[in-house]
């Protein structure tokens, strides 16, 4: 199979490419935790997009919740099968349909979030690197197979999910749980969200990922006279204080397949009732964001968190009103326990790293990320997994585009990949 008639084909599906994103960026897809609808609008953009597209197979999976529109989560798969049907070998790209609320609108100076600008050969937008440009090269890496009637070695099956940014519990998670069948061992499978400027990273490890919030509660009380309350606000410093302390010095290995190669713990957030700067909070409460290397457990991390909460309690322990007081609470908002890396000698891996070589003229690098995406899912059914993509790393910020380049020749490396 001459791949330079399929590139060629895909570069003629420059613009189609282009307006697709147009389309599919105007179309808001927050998830309900971030104030949104969900994604069931962009869903059916989609759909609408590809309702002539001669797929074998779409299918439409709803994962119930009652917050967003319409109640439910849509997630979509369309199978392209390979040369020999439905017994083909597989391969999933899979990308997702939500993205993060827009942020501070003062900063977006290009154009409003959901107005997309085709402009220096990027489209601006929210969603348009994040996880558009990777959406639509997948689709249209497919559309250049169709349009030459050609049937590649793997069926390709593209996956549009939900919720991938608050959890996956209404996405990927949820397919899997609920429809377990779905999956099979000998899949490969590309997540395109992730990657470098020069398409030349592979992701094969994650970092466990475990966000706390740790709740303080004392007693209100005006600042100047601080005996008759307790300051939550102190409280919740020193505790905060003493815990980097803590983690950073007793999970302090290091690992130089991932980047950066320790374990991270970062305080994010913060936040206390106080509307005035001589109000002693009764309330506060701070997060930690913690990316920790696979080697480490992080039901230790919790343990240590809640012993050093105990020695906290007792340091500042005082009863007010018949209550003890501070009362410290640890809150799991997110915990994602590291599977086992996906083997450097995977056929995915080898595939990938053959068709950056081949098509690109470039050596790829082997390594793991902090950041947690769809890959994991995989990896803990014992499904080798990659994150590959070209980006230019606006996801999240104002002002994210994507650009052209990367999305057209993505489709030729994702075009590859179901032929090689």
């Amino acid at each position: 199979m001459d791949v330079e008639v399929i590139f060629k084909e895909i570069e003629s599906l420059r613009e189609n490419m282009v307006d697709t994103l147009v389309e599919l960026i105007k179309v808001p897809a927050v998830s309900p935790d971030s104030g949104g609808e969900g994604e069931y609008d962009k869903a059916q953009k989609l759909l609408e997009i590809i309702k002539d597209w001669p797929f074998d197979k779409v299918e439409v999976y709803n994962a119930p919740d009652e917050r967003a529109k319409n109640g439910v989560r849509p997630n979509i798969l369309a199978y392209y099968y390979g040369e020999q049907g439905e017994k083909s070998p597989r391969l999933w790209i899979l990308t997702h349909l939500d993205v993060v609320p827009p942020g501070d609108l003062s900063k977006w100076t290009v154009t409003k979030p959901f107005e997309p600008v085709v402009k220096d050969g990027k489209v601006y937008g929210r969603g348009s690197e994040d996880n558009g440009q990777s959406l639509v090269a997948s689709l249209y890496a497919v559309r250049a197979l169709m349009n030459l009637g050609i049937r590649p070695k793997r069926t390709v099956i593209l996956a549009f999910v939900s919720d991938e940014e608050t959890g996956s519990k209404y996405g990927l998670e949820w397919l899997m749980k609920e429809h377990p069948e779905l999956f099979r061992k000998n899949d490969l499978v590309l997540v395109p969200d992730g990657g470098n400027e020069e398409g030349t990273f592979i992701e094969i490890a994650e970092k466990s990922i475990l966000w706390m919030k740790i709740k303080v509660k004392g007693k209100q009380v005006h600042a100047s006279m601080p005996g008759l309350g307790l300051n939550a606000h102190r409280v919740a410093i020193d505790y905060a204080k003493a815990l980097d302390d803590l983690l950073h010095e007793k999970y302090n290995a290091r690992d130089e397949l991932f980047d950066p190669p320790e374990s991270t713990f970062e305080p994010t957030m913060g936040e206390n009732p106080s509307d005035a700067p001589n109000i002693a909070p009764g309330e506060h409460e701070v997060v930690f964001d913690c990316r920790v290397l696979p080697q480490y457990n992080l039901d230790d991390i919790l343990n240590d968190a809640q012993e050093l909460a105990e020695k906290v309690r007792e340091k500042y322990k005082k009863e007010i009103n018949g209550e003890v007081l501070p009362k410290i609470e640890i809150e799991v908002l997110q915990r994602l326990d590291a599977p086992a890396p996906t083997p450097k000698d995977s056929e995915i891996v080898k595939l990938l790293q053959k068709a950056i070589k081949e098509f690109r003229g470039k050596e790829p690098k082997i390594g793991g990320i902090g950041g947690g995406t769809f890959a994991a899912y995989f990896r803990r059914l014992g499904i080798p997994a990659v994150v590959w993509a070209t980006l230019d790393e606006t996801a999240h910020q104002p002002n994210e585009y994507a650009k052209i380049d990367n999305m057209v020749e993505d489709a030729k490396i994702m075009a590859a990949l179901a032929l090689l």
